[in-house]
């Protein structure tokens, strides 16, 4: 994979200019964020273990 320089970031970033415009940038880059956020939160969730009350349904012993 060969490596993004600068000449070539700057041309990404260009494109991404004529695309959205430069007002929506700070728009994309808040969404991208709470994107990775809202990712994050629920791959930490996945891999907590279940709580005690959680795990097993509460019956009435007869």
């Amino acid at each position: 994979m060969p490596n993004l320089g600068l000449p070539e970031l700057l041309v990404i970033l260009v494109i991404v200019v004529l695309l959205f415009g430069v007002g929506k940038i700070p728009q994309l880059g808040k969404g991208l964020g709470e994107g990775i956020r809202n990712f994050k939160d629920a791959m930490r969730e996945g891999q907590e273990p279940p709580k005690k009350d959680d795990a097993a349904p509460k019956t009435d012993p007869k």
